[in-house]
This record gives C-alpha cells, sequence and structure tokens, in this order.
C-alpha cells in the first residue's frame, strides 16, 4: 500500500507517492478430518513467450508472414498485434507454433487464449473451416465457422499431463475453396503453479488453506450475500481446538452495525467477536491433530460502505478489499490477532486456494483476484467465477467500469479497469506501465504466477494505492502503479507478517520499484534524519499507527536506501542473486527480518553487523 497520513487531500496523495519514490456450494458441514497431502516441489511460471504478439514474430514459427500482424482487418485483443489465420476464401492452410516446457512438479498447468472467429459461410451446420490447436500430439480442440462469434472468447485447457516435457504447442487453420473464415488469436498463455512447498515451519498453522465462496449482489454491487467455506490442515503437533476468522472490514463499521456479518456456522461453534469485531472464534467439534484436515462453512453478508476506500464505494464503482473472512495464523507466538490499520497494513495470512462465485448485474464489471470466467446467470445478470491458487487474499471490485487490456512481452495478460473521469490516455499509460513493470519484477525476482492482474483506477483513492493478488488499486501514477505491482512478490508471493514486520513488504517492494524505473538510490541514505533511539526500519505498525507521520518516511524511504546500501556493499551481482534466492526460497511462504539478515550475510564475506546497527534493522 502507498499509504498517506491526510486522507482527504490530494495534494498529500502525490506527494506521498513521490517520497516513497525517492525517500460455488458449500462443503460438508463438518467432514471428518482427514491425513493432509504431502505437496510437491514446483517452480511457477507463464512459459509462452511473447504470447501477445507485441515482439513480432519472436519466439513462433508461422506459415507465412501475414500470420502474426497488426494489419486493419481484424484488431487485437490486447495491445496492438494478433494471430490472423486463414480468411482468405480460397483453399489455404495457416500455421503457428510454439516449442513450450512445462515445469515438472506442478499441480496445475493451465493454456489459455482468447479466439475470435468470423465467417462469410451462412451454414449453421456444416463446418466447412476449421481451426485445430495441440500440444504435442494431443488435440485439444477443434474449432469452425460454426463458432462464429461477435468479439474474443477466453479458452482453457488443463494441460498438467505435459509437465516436464518439452513440446510443441500449434494451431493449424483450414480453409475450403469458397467463403472466407477467419481465425484470430491472442493472448496465449501456459501458467503453472501449485504444490509449491513453502519453507518448512510447522508452527504456522491453519495450512494449505481452501477457501469456496459463492455470493450474489445487488444491483449496485454494494450488497452481496450467500456462502463461504474453508478446508484448513493442522500443521503443528500441537492439536487445534479452535480457529479464528479474520472479519477485517468490520473496522469501518461498528459492532452493532458490522459490515461483515457471519452467521449460521457450521463444523465449528461460533463463539464472541473480539478486536473490535474484527476476530471470531471458532471452536471446533474436537481437536485438529498434526496432519489433519477440517472443514468449516458459513452464511456471509457483505454490505460495502460509502468512500473511496479499498473496501467503499465511490459513485457507481465498489472496491471490495479485505472482505472475505480468511484464516488467522498460528504460529510458536500464539493467534496472531492484531487490530486492523488505517496507517498500512495488518493482514497477515497464509497461501491459500480460492475459488469464488460472484452473481451480479451484467451492466456491472466485476474485476478480481485470480482468473476469471463469465456465464450468463439469470435475466440481466452475470456469473463470474474466479479462481486463484497459492493467494493470500481474494479482492474484487464491481461497477461500469471502462476496461483495456494488453499483454506483456513475457505474456502475462493486463486489464486496466477505470471508473469515470480517468481519460483514455491515462489508461493507456498505466497499462504501458503495467506491462512494463510485470516483467520487470518476474525478470528480477521470478515468473509472475497468478496468470491474469487487474488493475484497478481511480483518482479519488486517498491512500494512493493498495495491493491484493493479481489485483490492484491505483491512482494515475507510473510510480505508484509500479509500486503495487511489486507486491504481487513482496507480500503476495514472498509473504510476511504485514503488522509486526511491514518492511519485508514496503521497503522491497520500493526497493523493486526502484530498480525497474532505473534508480540506484545514489546517497538517499544521507538524507535520513532519526526521530528517536526508538525509531528503527524494522518497527511494527503499532509503533508507526502512534508515530504516523514518520511510518512513509522510514519504513519506504529509509527501508529501500538501506537495501540499496546493502547492494552497494554485496555488488550488484551478488544482490540481484541474493533477492532471486531469496524469493524462490520462500516461494508461498513467509519471510522473517532474521531469515533475510541470515541470507544476506551468507551472500557476503563482509561482516554485516554494523551494516544492521547503522541501517537500524533490528530483529
Amino acid at each position: 500500500m502507498r499509504s498517506t497520513p491526510h486522507k482527504g487531500l490530494a495534494a498529500g496523495l502525490f506527494a506521498v507517492a513521490a517520497l516513497a519514490a525517492v525517500s460455488l456450494p458449500a462443503l460438508p458441514a463438518a467432514a471428518a478430518p482427514t491425513a493432509a497431502p504431502v505437496a510437491a516441489a514446483c517452480t511457477p511460471a507463464q512459459v509462452v513467450a511473447n504470447g501477445g504478439f507485441e515482439s513480432g514474430t519472436s519466439s513462433w514459427t508461422q506459415s507465412s508472414t501475414s500470420v502474426i500482424t497488426s494489419r486493419t482487418g481484424q484488431s487485437a485483443h490486447g495491445g496492438a498485434s494478433f494471430a490472423w489465420l486463414d480468411g482468405v476464401g480460397s483453399t489455404h492452410t495457416d500455421t503457428l507454433s510454439q516449442s513450450v516446457t512445462v515445469p515438472s512438479g506442478c499441480s496445475s498447468a493451465t493454456l489459455t487464449f482468447w479466439l475470435h472467429i468470423d465467417t462469410a459461410e451462412t451454414t449453421s451446420s456444416t463446418a466447412y473451416d476449421k481451426l485445430t490447436a495441440k500440444i504435442g500430439s494431443t488435440t485439444l480442440a477443434t474449432y469452425s465457422n460454426l463458432n462464429k462469434a461477435t468479439g474474443y472468447v477466453q479458452k482453457s485447457f488443463d494441460v498438467s499431463a505435459f509437465a516436464g516435457q518439452t513440446v510443441a504447442l500449434a494451431f493449424t487453420g483450414v480453409e475450403d475453396s469458397s467463403l472466407q473464415t477467419s481465425f484470430v488469436l491472442d493472448d496465449i498463455a501456459l501458467d503453472t503453479s501449485g504444490d509449491t512447498t513453502p519453507p518448512a515451519d510447522s508452527t504456522r498453522t491453519p495450512a494449505a488453506p481452501s477457501y469456496t465462496v459463492s455470493l450474489t449482489s445487488n444491483t449496485s454491487g454494494t450488497s452481496w450475500t450467500g456462502h463461504e467455506s474453508t478446508t484448513f490442515t493442522n500443521a503443528s503437533a500441537t492439536p487445534l481446538t479452535e480457529v479464528y476468522l479474520r472479519l477485517w472490514d468490520n473496522y469501518h463499521g461498528t459492532c452493532s452495525a458490522p459490515p461483515i456479518t457471519v452467521t449460521n456456522v457450521t463444523g465449528g461453534t461460533a463463539g464472541a467477536l473480539s478486536v473490535a469485531c474484527t476476530a471470531l472464534q471458532i471452536a471446533l467439534p474436537t481437536p485438529l491433530a498434526q496432519g489433519q484436515s477440517t472443514t468449516i462453512g458459513f452464511d456471509l453478508g457483505i454490505t460495502v460502505p460509502s468512500g473511496a476506500d479499498r473496501f467503499g464505494y465511490d459513485g457507481a464503482f465498489s472496491m471490495i478489499g479485505n472482505a472475505l473472512p480468511v484464516l488467522a495464523v498460528k504460529d510458536g507466538s500464539g493467534w496472531h490477532l492484531d487490530p486492523y490499520t488505517n496507517n498500512g497494513e495488518s493482514f497477515y495470512s497464509l497461501a491459500a486456494d480460492f475459488k469464488v462465485t460472484l452473481d451480479h448485474p451484467t451492466s456491472l464489471l466485476v474485476p478480481a483476484t485470480g482468473t476469471s470466467v463469465d456465464a450468463s446467470g439469470t435475466s440481466g445478470r452475470t456469473v463470474t467465477t474466479a479462481t486463484a491458487s497459492k493467494v493470500r487474499d481474494f479482492a474484487w471490485a464491481a461497477g461500469p467500469f471502462s476496461k483495456i487490456s494488453g499483454t506483456s512481452t513475457a505474456g502475462t495478460p493486463i486489464n486496466i479497469y477505470s471508473v469515470s473521469g480517468i481519460s483514455s490516455s491515462n489508461a493507456q499509460s498505466m497499462l504501458t506501465t503495467a506491462k512494463s513493470a510485470v516483467d520487470a519484477h518476474a525478470g528480477r525476482f521470478g515468473a509472475y504466477p497468478y496468470g491474469e492482474l487487474d488493475a484497478v483506477i481511480d483518482n479519488n483513492f486517498w491512500f494512493g494505492g493498495m495491493e491484493y493478488p493479481g489485483f490492484v488499486l491505483d491512482l494515475v501514477s507510473t510510480t505508484a502503479l509500479t509500486h503495487e505491482i511489486g507486491h504481487q512478490w513482496f507480500y503476495g508471493i514472498v509473504g510476511d507478517d504485514e503488522y509486526n514486520s511491514p518492511w519485508l513488504d514496503e521497503a522491497f517492494t520500493d526497493y523493486a520499484t526502484d530498480l525497474a524505473q532505473g534508480l540506484t538510490g545514489t546517497n538517499c541514505w544521507n538524507s535520513t534524519s532519526w526521530a528517536s533511539s526508538a525509531e528503527n526500519i524494522t518497527n511494527s505498525m503499532a509503533y508507526w499507527d502512534a508515530h504516523s507521520s514518520r511510518y512513509s518516511t522510514v519504513v519506504y524511504g529509509y527501508g529501500k536506501c538501506a537495501l540499496h546500501d546493502l547492494r552497494r556493499v554485496l555488488g550488484d551481482t551478488a544482490m540481484a542473486k541474493l533477492l532471486k534466492d531469496y524469493a524462490t526460497s520462500h516461494w508461498y511462504g513467509v519471510s522473517t527480518t532474521a531469515e533475510f539478515k541470515a541470507a544476506a550475510q551468507a551472500a557476503t564475506s563482509t561482516d554485516l553487523t554494523s551494516f544492521w546497527t547503522t541501517h537500524r534493522i533490528v530483529g
């Protein structure tokens, strides 16, 4: 999050951004505990290169120079280029292929592409012209003139059977002797994820949560009701007798009229709300032993309050962050039931899988965490199903947004959703920024694993910007959007306790933002001036909430400058390797200050003790 201590002032928003830059159905009610499976190793990746064709023919083999194109007559799903097979109107064959390597050890490998078909054929029964999609020797699907549509349609295939193999991804379009059919492809991606084993820490529990949610909205998208269930495993040697749900957005209301309501709990017994009604105890019917899993379920109500906030509506546009109840974390220190902070973040959760079904008016677009697929609902309504693997939270928005799309050079689909008042040029600028940022961060820290990336742009956000997995809120700001996308790695992939160690996501993300923008932080540490002997980069939000005017200066500014100084001690190559290796070793896990300090020390023969002291990095 790019925070600001002055909520109401737009100038303050940009000042802080500048400062940071320089300084479905319910599961069974009470499933019997079961032993959890052991996860395999996986390096998540998006393995199709140049899937949006924005880099011309790079990585692709085409039958003729006219297949990958930006010529008139068809249009791209995102960006300017696309692949146009056939459309000649006479006997003709076009081919397009790329060799891809599907990483081993991943439980999920999903091929997606966007396909548009138009035709001059008038038949409703005969497939004269055909497009075949294959991976290796396996035919995934065959489309024809009978599948014509007015726009692009996304296709999705499970190709996990090809894990560990290098195979050809191929499209072949065959046209008969008359009447053209055009097969237009864009934004091709093959995402792998799942079953990565995070760093072992048997004290963090409940582990491997899986959330299934089904919600229906009112006509404006400001009220949602339905059901949520979660299955989880006890990773600790100590039996679990209870769990806690964090109802974070009850901060935005009162205990007598909470915005988030949980009722009709199954699989456990609801206790009293605590921590200003943001924590709900659920007593389990029997102690859950180490390695056993169980499920709890409940009815859920969400009422979005007025306000351009990370949870609030700005006119016709609702932002719904931190609204789904998620499991609190218990570790060697006990349950983490820290209070909500509006100055930064309190959100500490373990990587989880989400399947969220959102039934809403068709007039509302619903960008969300994960990969979304829309289907027709009842009259005038659409059902959006979003799935996400190994994410720490789930967020969405709803409103009559303006939407533009594109694909980064490395193949990540990007969607920009703008509220009223955002110019088309500003939206395009944010799309360009997002494409550049996601690839820059991925190149340094590891491939972006969350499929598509959605950004909601609203200049009324008092907080500047806010990160969620695969989903960010932001102003029109190149630096702020690059920062929020950087959070996909530091907080999202490499997790941390955001309340007690905010520097582990904010300082690291601001450092990553500098690198993405070509800034070296030269002499930035020379501007440090400590307010007191108690002020450290590594202080918790409890400290910063009491010293809110210093939060951005120290955590963002001094924090990233300390990392620039560490790079100068280690050298550019060693620092780059340290962060890449650290991200890999903590992929979907949890980082701590002590672990990072140990990793940094292992990367150099120089004793870093005085460095940590000078830079006030404690822990």
